[in-house]
């Protein structure tokens, strides 16, 4: 997903700006589509499954209302459990605070599950994928890091740091929770466009196939060359290619996906993303409507989805929320665009949950999945702080 090629689509002028850098700011999106910072909140979308949010999205604004006709939020990875959806109270002209580097983090760290525990997931799913006819093909697992720390952490400033990087997304978006409990959000910097929609246009940017940069610049560039000819990686990027152009083909009446994946660098990780342009057969087909047949895309699952799902539960001991399902906007129109809530971490006063997956196939090895969560983690804990885990094995493999 490079920047220039994502600029093709139409650029909205945001109208009714109003507020300044004092105000909180309940959702934030930094992107290069379409940037929205707002304040407040007017009403809230009826919570649903991602099944519903197209019926869901067409009656609230389809209901006389005053106010921006305009919904942000954000998916669960579950697409049975509720999401969190609002109409802000306006559109807020204020940039996010420059933020001076994390003091280093002092506090615990937790990872749930284990390196080793998480190895031996990968392990137990590929006994799946390596038979003979396997019903699954691809799987998705991810592992995360809890921190508690010995003050609370600011969301803005931990996504202003994440915003340096100019090749991703950033976002921060207010979750839901209960009334004794302290504000929680999902922050984070995705590189990932899973769908956006301007009238008949449809863009979406999948990656997967995945590799930690390196300092060294003749390094980095080997690194990214080996990437580029992994036929794991490949086979691994294909199943998600495959399946958004199957999920979009009976909303479109053109599709164009580019033959083969190119790199896409951000600051820690190289990708494998291959572009998608689309044109919608029914120009009145809405954003909502084409979240609902994508998410969760095999990016971030798995294929076939159903089975990919039921492994994940399985397997994960911590759910994922927000994390691995989608953040953006849809409007009246039902324009929008999603992003794929990756590189990202659940902050709640000290606490911060970090998560990291990885895809799994036939050809991965369990020693390298961990590394590779690991250099995912990357980006968010030097944001936060965080200089060093400590180091462990993993069948001979280093993992922090």
């Amino acid at each position: 997903m490079n920047d220039s090629a994502q600029a093709r689509p139409v650029r909205d002028d945001d109208s009714a700006v109003v507020g300044d850098a004092a105000v909180t700011t309940p959702f934030l999106l930094r992107a290069p589509l379409r940037s929205l910072h707002t304040q407040g909140c007017r009403a809230r979308l009826p919570a649903g499954g991602t099944a519903t949010l197209a019926a869901r999205v067409a009656a609230f604004f389809a209901t006389p209302r005053a106010g921006l006709p305009l919904l942000v939020g954000a998916l669960p990875f579950d697409p049975d459990a509720d999401d969190a959806l609002h109409q802000p109270q306006a559109l807020s002209n204020a940039a996010l605070p420059s933020a001076p580097p994390a003091a280093t983090f002092n506090g615990r760290i937790a990872a749930e599950p284990s390196a080793a525990q998480y190895a031996d997931a990968v392990g137990t799913a590929l006994q799946d994928l390596q038979q003979p006819a396997p019903a699954l093909h691809k799987v998705v697992l991810a592992r995360s890091l809890l921190l508690d720390g010995a003050q609370d952490v600011d969301p803005h400033a931990l996504a202003a740091r994440l915003g340096h990087d100019p090749s991703v997304a950033t976002y921060l978006v207010t979750l839901p929770g209960g009334p004794q409990e302290p504000p929680a959000w999902l922050v984070g910097a995705t590189p990932e466009l899973l769908v956006s929609r301007r009238g008949a246009r449809v863009l979406s940017h999948p990656l997967a196939g995945s590799a930690r940069r390196h300092p060294d610049p003749a390094e980095d560039a080997r690194v990214a060359q080996a990437l580029l000819a992994s036929a794991k990686d490949h086979d691994e990027h294909r199943h998600v290619v495959e399946a958004i152009v199957a999920a979009l083909a009976p909303w479109c009446s053109h599709i164009e996906a580019e033959p083969r994946p190119s790199l896409h660098a951000t600051a820690t990780m190289w990708h494998l993303g291959t572009r998608i342009e689309a044109t919608l057969a029914d120009a009145r087909t809405p954003v909502a409507a084409l979240v609902a047949a994508l998410h969760p895309t095999p990016a971030v699952c798995g294929t076939p989805r159903a089975l990919a799902l039921r492994t994940i539960r399985e397997l994960e001991p911590v759910p994922r929320g927000f994390y691995a399902g989608a953040v953006g906007w849809t409007d009246a129109d039902g324009d929008g665009d999603w992003y794929v809530a990756i590189r990202c971490a659940r902050v709640q006063g000290p606490q911060v949950r970090v998560y990291a997956g990885a895809g799994i196939v036939a050809g991965s090895q369990p020693a390298l999945e961990v590394a590779e969560t690991d250099a995912k983690f990357g980006a968010v804990l030097n944001a936060l702080g965080v200089d060093a885990l400590p180091s462990i094995r993993v069948n001979g493999v280093g993992s922090r």
